[in-house]
């Protein structure tokens, strides 16, 4: 019973099936000899229905309408061209020592492991556990709707500040649409009012102190003055939205995202350590200083180096 539970849960590990899906290519690779491919079905070149449906498929989402045929004709040879060019690059060897094919099959072999693990699909039993343990990478911040004044440090110079405070007084009481509220502040550059706006935003339009400052601003009354990185403001608070973190039912669909996010990272890790524990890195010895020279300190120890050896 142990070993069939055992078993179980080792058929279920995405590298498991990464390791298995790369010894059946393997397998398959090494049952065809080399050079074993006729001459004639090397220069054949088979295209398939699907192949010329996606051709037509990326024309019409270019140019919105059906290629004609001459167009079609000319898309078709397009792709005969490249795959020509393909094999005889291959066959001249092109495809040696190039960085940019290397990082290209490298970037497919990452694909792969990822791959394996997005073909899992997780129950809603394991969604909401991972979600109760990460559930404060949902949450929502607070959002505030106010209106303000702006007294410009650049046109009011020193006063700025004064000059804001002494509107306050004369708006004590006022309501946020007072008529004379407009005929004591300058005009901004951007809005006068904003909605359902988060510290972060705030922060950015602002700058951070005046996000923090009117995170505490008690509401319906005007409040000031208070400094951003454009000069002194008054400011109204409409409403304030508490943060919270939502229920699991509300954003199930961004929580199953962020999992298969987070399984394929860890199944790419998995994978990369397991081709990485097959190899060992060579790395050339530090050419000998001239006689006489104070020796240069060691380098720092890197992850990457820290099973490479300097070659003999």
């Amino acid at each position: 019973m142990l070993a069939a539970s055992a078993m179980k849960r080792l058929l279920n590990e995405p590298l498991v099936h990464f390791l298995l899906i790369g010894g059946v290519l393997f397998a398959i690779y090494s049952a065809v000899p080399a050079g074993s491919a006729t001459p004639a079905a090397s220069r054949e070149i088979r295209l398939s229905y699907d192949e010329l449906a996606q051709v037509v498929l990326l024309f019409k989402s270019q140019w919105r309408r059906e290629p004609r045929a001459e167009e079609f004709n000319r898309l078709v040879e397009d792709k005969v061209q490249g795959e020509i060019l393909y094999r005889e690059a291959l066959a001249m060897g092109l495809d040696k020592e190039d960085e940019i094919v290397k990082r290209r099959m490298a970037q497919k072999m990452q694909f792969l492991a990822e791959d394996v693990a997005a073909a899992r699909e997780p129950t809603a039993e394991q969604l909401r556990a991972w979600y109760e343990k990460n559930s404060a990478s949902f949450a929502q911040p607070p959002r505030v709707s106010f209106r303000h004044l702006y007294f410009s440090s650049d046109r009011r110079g020193a006063r700025a500040r004064e000059d804001a405070a002494q509107a306050l007084a004369k708006l004590a009481g006022q309501p946020e649409d007072a008529k004379l509220a407009a005929s004591l502040a300058d005009r901004f550059m951007f809005q006068d009012h904003y909605r359902d706006r988060a510290p972060e935003f705030l922060g950015k339009e602002f700058g951070p102190q005046f996000a923090r400052a009117v995170a505490t601003l008690p509401p319906a009354s005007w409040q000031g003055p208070v400094e951003s990185g454009f000069g002194w403001h008054l400011v109204f608070v409409d409403t304030v939205i508490p943060g919270r973190v939502p229920a699991f039912e509300e954003i199930e669909s961004d929580v199953k995202t962020a999992w298969l996010g987070e399984q394929k990272a860890l199944a790419w890790q998995k994978a990369y350590e397991a081709m990485r524990a097959k190899y060992t890195v060579l790395l050339p010895a530090p050419p000998e200083k001239p006689s006489g020279a104070s020796p240069a300190p060691p380098p720092a120890k890197s992850p990457a180096a820290s099973s490479a050896k300097p070659e003999p």
